[in-house]
């Protein structure tokens, strides 16, 4: 496992924010359902939207995509006989979770579904389910509601569903999208508290860009989704609020002045909710919409205060950090969903801040967090988590010395994070060989 070595660090310039790995997953979908060619501009070419990108070829969806420029090009269909290999989904839970329901409208055969081994950790019951009330055979191959999952193809026959919406929305993202070409409408409902509703709202709006639109009521516990046929489409991915996020928490940690670019408020993003959190917290951060640009000054010390991040749990390790530097208790709740993300985040990120210094408690849903006066030097483990990884390597940067474990993750959604950091003047460096 790479590790990096910390040393306390003054950053300060502008970067360009990557490409939103959410809404390249749902193009990616979407336009693979749609029979004809489109084009995905700025996509994100990072290790789970590449796994999404080889599942809709294994379906049959003819891409060819470009690293230089970020285009893909999606020659999509609306049928397609099941693939001739176990989709292999790697790291990312919203892959797996979309094309469990995609393999319900396979034309006969079984699908098989995996991942690496965290993925084949996280839960898939809900939507298995969820499929088994709309016609599909689906289940768990362990009988335990985790990875590898065997789904019968057929078809989705449609009718109503309930599902339970408190474990993840990527359940209710992917019977969204494969849900239209089911044989009769389907009637979904939602049990209990919806989380991340914005990541629904994501799916929806990118459906609606290739011709389709879907009913739901005001609180989003209701969808009626009818027949309809996806539309070959344009598709602009808009820049990563939750990357943002990041390195907006770095220039306020670290940095002096940071500016970041590329940014795009015209889709629904809810980690955009990062500038209104951290200016509750104390920091002179500015936005310009129209430019696409935030600009954050670097910060002596933040305010605390309470976060419930039930919408935006990404955001749970940068607020975590930016607690760090808080002369009053930082409480984060609504998040018990992010016990099951890649890793038990509440849990490791309790762990490793307590070893800066932190007092940490800890609870079902969130975090209570004190800072220390001065922040210990460290070794801090991210569990192949890349945005534990990212949010540690920050937090090392108001250290004197600290090691972060896990670096080779970041391939996941932002592999250039490294890279970007130093030109910012980052002091990071590759941990020596003991050999």
């Amino acid at each position: 496992m790479a590790s990096i070595v910390v040393r306390r660090s003054k950053i300060a310039g502008s970067v360009r924010c990557p490409s939103s790995k959410s809404y390249t997953h749902r193009a990616l979908a979407v336009a693979s359902l749609a029979p004809g060619q489109s084009t995905i501009t700025n996509a994100l070419l990072a290790r789970d939207t590449l796994a999404t990108l080889a599942c809709c070829r294994a379906f049959g969806a003819e891409i060819e995509s470009r690293r230089e420029g970020r285009a893909v090009q999606v020659r999509g269909r609306r049928n397609f006989d099941p693939p001739g290999n176990v989709l292999n989904c790697e790291n990312s839970g919203t892959t797996i979770r979309i094309m469990t329901a995609m393999s319900g409208l396979a034309s006969k055969g079984y699908v098989v579904l995996t991942g690496d081994e965290s993925l084949r950790r996280r839960p898939m019951q809900p939507i298995l389910d969820a499929l088994s009330q709309l016609g599909v055979e689906a289940h768990s191959a362990r009988e335990n509601g985790t990875p590898p999952l065997i789904v019968k193809g057929g078809g989705i026959k449609g009718g109503s569903a309930l599902i339970d919406g408190s474990i993840s929305s990527q359940f209710i993202s992917g019977l969204l999208i494969a849900g239209v070409y089911a044989n009769t409408e389907i009637l979904l409902k939602i049990k209990g508290d919806l989380v991340s509703k914005p990541y629904v709202k994501a799916t929806l709006a990118t459906m609606e860009n290739f011709g389709v639109k879907v009913d739901h009521d005001e609180n989003m516990l209701e969808y009626r989704i009818r027949n309809a046929e996806y539309r070959p489409a344009s598709f602009d991915v808009p820049s990563d609020f939750s990357t943002a996020a990041l390195i907006l928490a770095a220039g306020a940690l670290a940095g002096e002045k940071l500016k970041v670019k590329g940014l795009n408020f015209g889709l629904p993003q809810g980690d955009s909710q990062i500038v209104e959190i951290m200016s509750a917290m104390g920091c002179t951060i500015k936005e310009d919409r129209q430019k696409g640009e935030v600009v954050v000054q670097g910060a002596e010390r933040l305010e605390g205060g309470e976060f419930n991040l039930g919408d935006t749990p990404d955001l749970l390790p940068v607020v975590s950090i930016l607690a760090l530097k808080s002369t009053s208790p930082v409480k984060i709740t609504g998040v018990a969903h992010a016990r099951v993300k890649e890793t038990d985040r509440v849990a490791n990120i309790a762990k490793e801040i307590s070893k800066l210094g932190a007092k940490v408690e800890e609870f079902h849903d969130g975090l209570l967090i004190n800072a220390p006066k001065k922040l210990k030097n460290a070794s801090l483990e991210a569990y192949e988590d890349h945005r534990l990884f990212m949010a540690f390597s920050i937090a090392a940067m108001m250290t004197d010395k600290s090691v972060v474990a896990g670096a080779e993750s970041v391939d996941v959604s932002y592999p250039n994070f490294v890279q970007d950091m130093k030109l910012l003047g980052a002091r990071l460096a590759p941990m020596p060989s003991r050999e």
